[in-house]
């Protein structure tokens, strides 16, 4: 009986590292996107915040995505592409709402308090769930088709562990990585002394590089989605144009290849997220609305950690 349960969860672990193995793209972009939302913060809230997006993640990948997925795959998945592209189009419209930031159209709210770190966690958890969407839609589509339903589900679970701890993880540990730094830089051994005052020194350029990835990303992400999906809803060209981009830039090898797929689709993404901008400033013109440009931080071109 023991040996039986071992072979089976030995199944479960091998078929969830597999199929783990092909999200690691989207898995660096959430992990990229994720520490913008908690710049700002005092340092005693950076890892609570942390703990709450984490949190909101598992709830996302357990209570919404995985059971609804599984429905969709087994009864409706012709209506898949369709959510993806609504999600594709939610992460271009933050992005974009980000580069707007950068060149000063818009405004971040002038305090981080209780509110506003509510704020910050909702948005976090918005963009969370349609990056987690994608991860776990990858593995799934990964996954022997004849695997029974229970074991699918134990692979699903095991995944959305694994990503949710692999991502906040290291989400926690950039957010606190001054703080490492500033203890060593108390140290009394030089050396060590040494390597805290540059990690300092070296944080607030780390956050804004983080900041860019993490916004090249959602529009990467989400223009890809976008574009992919059309695709498969019916509408070919938008999709066959990158794929032939792909097969021009081939020669050239993949890691070519993988850059121009990425700057095309983020320049989709821009372009996508830019007329969704100018569609919500008009409505919100109409109603009398003065909307806002972030999710209750600063402009994360301009923030020091």
């Amino acid at each position: 009986m023991s040996v039986g349960l071992l072979a089976v969860v030995d199944d479960i672990l091998s078929a969830a590292m597999k199929a783990s193995a092909k999200t690691a793209g989207v898995v660096i972009d959430d992990a990229a996107v994720t520490p913008q939302y908690v710049q700002g913060l005092t340092p005693a809230r950076e890892l609570p915040v942390v703990g709450k997006i984490a949190l909101g993640s598992i709830v996302n990948k357990f209570v919404i995505i995985i059971p609804i997925a599984l429905m969709l795959t087994a009864w409706a998945p012709q209506v898949l592409p369709f959510l993806l592209i609504i999600g594709g189009t939610y992460l271009c419209f933050e992005g974009a709402e980000k580069v707007l930031e950068w060149f000063g159209f818009g405004h971040g709210h002038e305090d981080t308090g209780a509110r506003d770190e509510k704020k910050l966690v909702l948005g976090a958890v918005r963009t969370d769930l349609i990056l987690s969407t994608e991860i776990m839609l990858i593995s799934l589509a990964s996954l022997d088709s004849d695997m029974g339903i229970g074991m699918t589900l134990a692979v699903l679970a095991v995944i959305a562990l694994l990503m949710t701890g692999i991502v906040y993880g290291a989400v926690a540990l950039l957010v606190k990585l001054d703080d490492i730094g500033l203890k060593m830089a108390k140290n009394e051994e030089r050396r060590v002394r040494h390597t805290g005052t540059r990690i300092v020194r070296s944080m607030p350029a780390v956050f804004r590089t983080i900041s860019i990835i993490g916004t090249v990303a959602m529009l990467w992400v989400g223009g890809h989605l976008v574009l992919a999906n059309l695709g498969e809803v019916g509408w070919h060209l938008p999709v066959d144009m990158l794929h032939a981009v792909e097969a021009w830039l081939a020669p050239l090898g993949p890691v070519v290849v993988w850059f121009g797929d990425t700057i095309i689709s983020a320049i989709a993404g821009l372009a996508l997220g830019l007329v969704i901008v100018g569609i919500v400033l008009v409505i919100a013109k109409i109603f009398g609305k003065k909307p806002s440009f972030s999710e209750g931080g600063e402009n994360p071109a301009a923030v020091a950690h």
